[in-house]
């Protein structure tokens, strides 16, 4: 089981953000009601406690903080709900999942009839990444419950400023909480050739900024109520202008829950490993020549944080399989030989949806249906021009 099909659509430039999401959610409308009515943690933990007094200050805050930060994200999800027919509130519960589920009383999940391991067990991501002279990858694996199966789309979106993005977004949420890139179509320093076994380009760059997440487990203690919520943190991340921009809207962002954000600068041929956690603390690791896997588990900042068993086990797995070529990644991510926690998840309530393959040398992202083993692609999409083209394809790598 996993995902069937990856529906596009394409658009922009609108004349607000409200028409873009508008647009989408017009265009998505079953998918998202489908998702909405399917999605247990929603039905059965978000909308009852949404009910009740204790969640009306936290949900109040979270609308607030953000909507004030981000005006034209705020009015893009108000879009969405407009054109999907979805009430606002749903849309607020749904992309503020993570900043709201840690707040539901004890009491309320424990007397809940839902498995609670539909809401206990954290959204899993895998990542492998490198810059070496041979090569420069950033795969990744998009992990999510089983509610998001067939649940998913991409947007390819055109801004009046002539920005346009990529993103591979869960039905009702903004663009991407997975993973996305952009093209600014600006020019940008070469890297340097001497360094790698490919000649030197001829033409000029754009600024071409991409990125996957991981979600990280912070302890309780590490999360504060009504802080920026990631789903609008990664939307901005959309519109970065620069690698150095794209830290920077991470770094000003007084999150409420940490994230690991992987920010890829194709023109630089630069791949960051940026952890977050509450109160403005961020840690920043540069991948070189070494593979680095990145699962669920904060690396390199120190944040008290939850045992998550299953990061753990892949983690583990990454370490001891071969990270030599861009097949060796794809094998990676495909792994099924941890029979409780393998890197590419079945079920029964995590799901790999798709791998993601991203060659900062080629200048393309690939969308890999199925197990990456097999390398059936999806899509390519071109990342070295101002128009973003793509391929909807059937073939293997």
């Amino acid at each position: 089981m996993g995902e069937k099909t990856f529906e596009m659509l394409e658009i922009g430039p609108c004349d607000n953000p409200y028409q873009m999401g508008f647009l989408t959610g017009q265009r998505f409308s079953k998918k998202i009601r489908s998702r909405l009515s399917s999605d247990l943690v929603l039905q059965n933990q978000l909308l009852p406690f949404a009910k009740t007094p204790e969640s009306q200050a936290l949900i109040k805050a979270l609308t607030i903080n953000n909507q004030k930060k981000f005006p034209k994200y705020w009015d893009e999800l108000l879009g969405t709900a407009e054109g999907s027919g979805v009430p606002v509130l749903y849309m607020i519960l749904i992309n503020f999942r993570k900043e709201i589920l840690p707040f539901l009383p004890k009491s309320a999940a424990a007397n809940s009839n839902v498995d609670t391991s539909l809401y206990n067990t954290p959204d899993d991501c895998s990542d492998v990444l490198v810059v070496s002279d041979t090569m420069a990858i950033a795969a990744h694996n998009e992990d999510a419950n089983v509610a998001l199966v067939g649940h998913t789309y991409i947007i390819k979106a055109t801004l009046p400023n002539g920005l346009s993005f990529v993103g591979y977004t869960y039905a009702g949420e903004l663009p991407s909480c997975a993973f996305g890139f952009n093209s600014n179509g600006l020019p940008t320093e070469e890297w340097n050739p001497s360094t790698h076994y490919r000649a030197p380009r001829l033409r000029p760059h754009t600024m071409d900024t991409a990125f996957t997440l991981n979600s990280v487990p912070p302890s309780e203690a590490e999360i504060v109520a009504g802080g920026i919520g990631r789903n609008f943190i990664s939307r901005d991340l959309l519109e970065a202008t620069s690698i150095d921009d794209a830290l920077s809207k991470i770094q000003s962002s007084e999150v409420s829950v940490g994230h690991s954000y992987n920010l890829i600068d194709i023109g630089t041929r630069r791949i960051l490993s940026v952890e977050t956690a509450s109160r403005n603390r961020v840690s920043v690791h540069e991948v070189g020549a070494t593979p680095f896997f990145h699962a669920n588990m904060y690396l390199h900042l120190q944040v008290e944080q939850v045992d998550d068993d299953n990061s753990k086990g892949r983690q583990e797995r990454a370490a001891v399989l071969p990270k030599r070529s861009k097949d060796d990644f794809l094998s990676l991510l495909g792994d099924t030989d941890h029979k409780r926690y393998p890197i590419y998840m079945t079920g029964p309530t995590l799901y790999t949806l798709c791998t993601a393959m991203i060659d900062l040398d080629d200048e393309t992202l690939s969308i890999i249906e199925g197990n990456p083993k097999n390398g059936k692609v999806a899509y390519i999409f071109s990342m070295s021009s101002k128009e973003l083209s793509h391929r909807k394809i059937n073939q293997y790598y």
